[in-house]
């Protein structure tokens, strides 16, 4: 088979539109629509079915994009290992899209490490938001979301970073804060929650603490991850954080376990395919990967001393 086919076919595929994978592709609507009807020969499957709004993948077109995409790679990684991208040397602006928590917890350290391995690298950091981040990666808007995986569009790419958990937070010396609280003690204390939309005073975890017959007494909601920490520690209110946000913090905050269970959520990297075989783009997703690894490392240690 023509390996052009399988590039036209993989576009095809993520774009869902002959207009814009012609353009990606730099060939004209009708040469693209031509390469569709033979790949559809070729695996004897329509492949794409037009749809009100671009086109709908078939299962079996489907069940080819990974392996497909898999493959493609190997092949550009090959004909594109001669290249090499010099950090020290590059002129940059690469833009990521994550939460205060995210950027507190990944970001800011990526920025620091970011001056002395590549001075020439410019970050500029947006706010997360998923109804608009597929245009805007399209757009070239957003290079790199850090957020859950499992929210993002099937045509985007996406990797794993870390799994996160949720850890109670109050001041030094609160004085009904400790180690081994119950339930009932903890949903009597005034607490602080995290409302990304704003004004709400609810969130999953009421539900898992109403299964144990307890309702919390919050008093604040904040719009902001990085809020929490600075108010709690200047008054007896507690919250539930991430832990990667208050690992620094035990000069002045009470970090423990939470008296019930909670589930934890998953971080990983999302970006677009007009980003996936930039070399600078690929040195930045590989060091975000290095850092948050070390990152886990150390947290390991930690908590093994």
């Amino acid at each position: 088979m023509d390996l052009n086919l399988l590039v036209t076919l993989e576009t095809l595929l993520v774009e869902r539109n002959v207009t814009k994978a012609a353009a990606r592709l730099h060939l004209s609507q009708p040469a693209v629509s031509a390469q569709l009807n033979r790949l559809r020969r070729e695996f004897d499957d329509l492949l794409l079915i037009p749809a009100q709004r671009g086109m709908t993948p078939t299962v079996k077109a489907m069940e080819l994009l990974d392996p497909l995409r898999q493959a493609l790679d190997q092949v550009r990684a090959t004909v594109a290992s001669h290249r090499n991208f010099d950090p020290a040397k590059a002129n940059l602006t690469f833009a990521i899209a994550c939460t205060d928590y995210l950027q507190a917890a990944v970001v800011k350290p990526l920025v620091v490490e970011l001056r002395t391995r590549a001075p020439g690298v410019r970050v500029a950091i947006r706010n997360l938001d998923l109804p608009q981040l597929e245009a805007q990666m399209a757009r070239g808007d957003v290079d790199l979301a850090l957020m859950t995986p499992q929210a993002a569009s099937p045509s985007l790419r996406t990797r794993h970073l870390f799994d996160e958990r949720y850890v109670l937070i109050g001041r030094r010396k609160h004085p009904r804060l400790r180690h081994g609280i119950t339930v009932a003690e903890f949903a009597e204390l005034e607490q602080v929650i995290v409302s990304l939309e704003g004004g709400s005073f609810v969130t999953p975890f009421d539900s898992a603490l109403a299964a144990f017959g307890h309702k919390r007494n919050v008093v604040l909601s904040s719009a902001s991850f990085l809020f929490v920490p600075e108010i709690v520690s200047q008054s007896d209110f507690v919250a539930l954080v991430p832990e990667r946000l208050v690992r620094d913090s035990a000069d002045r905050l009470e970090v423990m376990d939470c008296p019930f269970s909670v589930e934890g959520f998953t971080v990983g990297m999302v970006w677009h395919e007009r980003n996936h075989g930039h070399c600078g783009q690929r040195w930045i997703r590989e060091a975000v990967v290095s850092l948050v690894a070390r990152q886990s490392s150390s947290q390991a240690r930690d908590g093994q001393s």
